[in-house]
């Protein structure tokens, strides 16, 4: 009799181990977007969680990345919610590799454990435009640009005024320099032009390899008039520059191209306005594309 009792309390028992098991939730989770390795960075890290196919929301959700195959320690994140079931978070990897993830989900009290293995590859840039890199070199390039053109300002400035106002000019210029060298406004002069370039693609465009000397050739004139311009190439490195520009003045004539057809679309609109109504018009109508193109783009930036 003590048998059976005893065979009877242990069949409960695992009736309600596989209960409260199979009535457990049935995450899925993924990484939305690719999380890479940067060097003494946090990188962005994104994942997606459903059950039955549907986005689950109001989750607590932390997590714990440690590699695979090597003894680096643990990088732990807690991700905040986002929008249809994701969840946001930093994390600081010690390498690229095989990474194993464990997720700790909370709902309404109760806990769940996920594991998944995720290979970390290494960045290449700082942002991703449609699976093409921004390079640090080429935010070093936009960087430099900027100088150039404060640099030429100011040796204008000099030129032009005097006194009083010459401070003041100069005040504004020094202003300036600290937002020409911003990550962010930089990332953002760049996905402008870019996005623009790939739109002049799409529109069948291309890039007049005489048009991108003639472009160089025209800034490079300005450039050697002063010895502050030509101090800051020399310290970039020549061989660099050139090799950057021609890449980048590629994406700008393409952009400017795009801006050329909205010129003419303006001009036969408008036959009987001046061409400061016409370049305001095309500006705007560039600013709304732009708006539709970045929308349009899967644009990651780490």
């Amino acid at each position: 009799m003590m048998i059976k009792k005893g065979l009877f309390v242990l069949l409960m028992l695992l009736v309600a181990v596989l209960t409260s098991c199979s009535s457990g939730p049935d995450y899925k989770i993924s990484v939305s977007k690719p999380l890479y390795f940067q060097k003494d960075s946090a990188s962005p890290f994104e994942i997606k969680i459903t059950e039955n196919n549907k986005p689950v929301k109001g989750l607590k959700i932390s997590a714990e990345l440690s590699m695979a195959n090597m003894d680096h320690g643990t990088s732990s994140v807690k991700l905040t919610e986002g929008q249809e079931g994701t969840y946001l978070g930093k994390v600081k990897l010690s390498m690229d590799g095989k990474y194993q993830i464990t997720f700790t989900i909370e709902k309404d009290g109760k806990k769940v454990e996920k594991t998944t293995d995720y290979t970390v590859k290494k960045a290449d840039g700082v942002a991703l435009i449609n699976g093409e890199w921004i390079k640090k070199e080429d935010l070093q390039f936009y960087q430099l640009i900027n100088k150039l053109q404060l640099a030429i300002n100011r040796e204008n400035a000099r030129k032009t005024y005097s006194g009083q106002q010459l401070e003041e000019e100069m005040a504004y210029l020094d202003s300036q320099e600290k937002s020409a060298k911003d990550k962010n406004q930089l990332l953002t002069q760049i996905i402008r032009i870019r996005a623009m370039a790939l739109l002049a693609e799409q529109k069948g465009h291309k890039a007049n390899e005489d048009a991108i000397k003639n472009a160089i050739n025209k800034d490079h004139t300005q450039y050697l008039q002063y010895d502050s311009t030509k101090k800051l190439i020399g310290e970039f490195g020549e061989a660099k520059f050139q090799t950057l520009e021609e890449k980048e003045y590629r994406y700008t004539i393409l952009s400017n191209q795009v801006l050329s057809d909205l010129v003419e679309q303006a001009k036969k609109a408008n036959p009987n306005v001046g061409t400061q109504e016409i370049t305001y018009q095309a500006q705007q109508s560039f600013e709304d594309l732009l708006v539709s193109q970045i929308n349009s783009l899967n644009i990651e930036i780490l």
